[in-house]
């Protein structure tokens, strides 16, 4: 018989088959299917109520580590200089567009936007002056000249609406973007506020109505005072009732108990904090500015005077009526104060006038006798 060579590693040559290698992935998949078998052949072995199977031994049981080609590799060193660094890293190149940015907060309104306010309120005259000089081109109500327009209901009314539009229109569009507010929550509407207390309410307006026929009893005005001569026929006393029972108080109360009483309180309070030393006052839960009773007094007064000039040309600066108007204006600005709502204010004011209108209404016969006034 001839010898069968054999290569080095034991083999005979030729017949020797080629193991496949061995990875790390296969034995791991091995030793996860042991182990499911083995627990197979366990829980089969428990529920038949026989003994547990002498082959599962708990070491089987545990998980099988990964070869230790698998586990994660110890962080590099310039790895974990970057994770050290990482707090200290710059924001991202668009943070401020992701979030929001936050705004101090601030006591408004102050009297840099009673001067916007009074800026907007001269291009509302411009404007309604451009816009009576086009109306006195075409005729309108049958009035072509200046003279005649300023002894005109329509004239008249109409200027001081399109000044009040003109000017709310500005407003309603500029103030809410430096406020970051919307406007009337800017000017402590508070409506809900009014409607709640409106019985009171009406009480204060019925306090200021009683001033009136005080004063009009000690102090009486002139008997031809400009505003008379508006009430010439019963269609000019209704627009006239219907003006002063709406726009009148509406507008009047955003420009002083709205705009320039709040302003005053918080520039006299900080004239102080300035002054003393003392901390600005903190904000209200809405956000709103507290103040002094020092400087809502101060303030108050400082708001009336100007008020009352304001109606003083229409009653031929007499005192009587100069001195209602102060003392209505008072009662005005401790509704906005006290309740914290310029919606009151304005409410007080409205019923205020309208009582004034409905007592002139009594006395024409529906306005039906304007001699009678």
């Amino acid at each position: 018989m001839s010898e069968t060579p054999w290569n080095e590693t034991g083999d005979p040559e030729g017949r020797s088959e080629e193991r496949p290698e061995t990875r790390p992935e296969d034995e791991l998949e091995a030793g996860q299917a042991e182990e499911r078998q083995e627990f197979r052949a366990g829980e089969k072995a428990h529920v038949n109520n026989s003994e547990p199977a002498e082959d599962v031994q708990p070491e089987t049981w545990q998980r099988t580590q990964p070869p230790a080609a698998f586990e994660n590799p110890p962080p590099a060193a310039e790895d974990v200089e970057t994770s050290i660094a990482a707090p200290n890293a710059e924001p991202p190149l668009f943070q401020s567009w992701s979030q929001p940015e936050i705004h101090p907060p601030a006591r408004i309104p102050h009297l840099g936007h009673v001067c916007l306010l009074m800026v907007f309120a001269t291009f509302g005259l411009v404007g309604a002056i451009l816009l009576t000089r086009a109306a006195l081109n075409v005729h309108l109500f049958g009035v072509s000249n200046i003279n005649q327009a300023t002894t005109d209901i329509h004239y008249a009314l109409g200027n001081m609406a399109l000044v009040y539009l003109i000017t709310f229109g500005v407003c309603l569009i500029f103030f809410p973007l430096v406020w970051h507010k919307g406007f009337f929550a800017g000017l402590q509407w508070r409506g809900a506020t009014a409607l709640r207390l409106r019985y009171r309410l009406f009480g204060a307006a019925c306090a200021c109505f009683v001033l009136a026929m005080v004063d009009e009893f000690l102090l009486p005005g002139p008997a031809n005072a400009p505003i008379d001569q508006l009430f010439k026929t019963s269609h000019e006393a209704w627009l006239l009732f219907a003006f002063g029972v709406t726009f009148a108080p509406f507008f009047e109360e955003i420009a002083y108990r709205g705009f320039l009483l709040p302003a005053l309180c918080t520039a006299w309070d900080w004239a102080i904090e300035q002054s003393t030393g003392k901390p600005a006052r903190t904000l209200d839960k809405n956000g709103h500015p507290q103040w002094s009773l020092f400087a809502m007094t101060g303030a108050s007064i400082a708001t009336s005077i100007p008020f009352a000039m304001m109606h003083a040309e229409q009653t031929a600066h007499a005192l009587g009526p100069f001195l209602l108007l102060i003392s209505v204006s008072l009662i005005l600005c401790w509704t906005r104060l006290a309740t914290r709502s310029l919606a009151a204010s304005v409410l007080v004011h409205s019923c205020y006038n309208f009582l004034l209108f409905f007592l002139m209404l009594l006395g024409t016969g529906g306005f039906k006798h304007m001699e009678k006034m």
